[in-house]
């Protein structure tokens, strides 16, 4: 399973020149925890998240405010945080995964060369790993129909992981029949064996 697999597109996004009250706005609208921030080629320049609009923009109580305040920063581009992690549209879910988790980052921008295309959040993620079992199966019968014929392959899937029993005894289909179940989004593991195994 690739980025471009589970990510979400079109992306909403802001400039460094919009006022920060319209980053949080997108934010509050979307239930959105972070948006890219682009250039006017749609290249990714930053990233603004809740935290970074949240900052300095709660005044305290005037009834116990003992000193002036300054006026927090009104656009988004002295607020976002630069040069954010990325990832190119065909990385490994698995790798993508990896660098949500190690680098404490709740969201990821997905680039096609140097452009966005896409973002793939947490919740991205998860909403795959919890797909029904029998949408697996369905998606999984229909890329082996393509490859082997309609009758040729049985598939159960139980809580992600993926048994397919073959009609024939071959490594290289049992190494397809794998690559092409594990690339459907919601699939833990995928097994290939053949049909008279006990």
């Amino acid at each position: 399973m690739r980025a471009k697999d589970i990510m979400s597109s079109p992306v909403v996004t802001v400039s460094p020149g919009d006022p920060v009250k319209r980053a949080a706005r997108l934010l509050a609208e979307h239930g959105f925890t972070a948006l890219p921030v682009v250039d006017d080629a749609d290249r990714v320049i930053g990233i603004v998240t809740e935290a970074d609009v949240m900052a300095g923009r709660v005044p305290r109580d005037p009834r116990y405010r003992t000193t002036a305040t300054e006026p927090p920063p009104g656009e988004v581009g002295e607020v976002m945080a630069v040069a954010p992690a990325c990832t190119d549209q065909g990385t490994d879910v698995a790798d993508l995964v990896a660098a949500l988790l190690d680098g404490h980052h709740r969201v990821m921008p997905v680039l096609a060369g140097d452009r966005l295309a896409g973002i793939v959040t947490r919740h991205d993620v998860v909403r795959a790993l919890s797909r029904e079992d029998a949408d697996i199966a369905r998606d999984v019968r229909r890329r082996l129909m393509i490859y082997g014929g309609p009758d040729r392959w049985s598939v159960n899937v139980s809580g992600g992981t993926v048994m397919i029993l073959d009609d024939h005894d071959d490594a290289t289909d049992r190494h397809v029949a794998t690559v092409l179940a594990e690339s459907v989004p919601g699939v833990v593991r995928a097994t290939v064996r053949h049909r008279t195994e006990d």
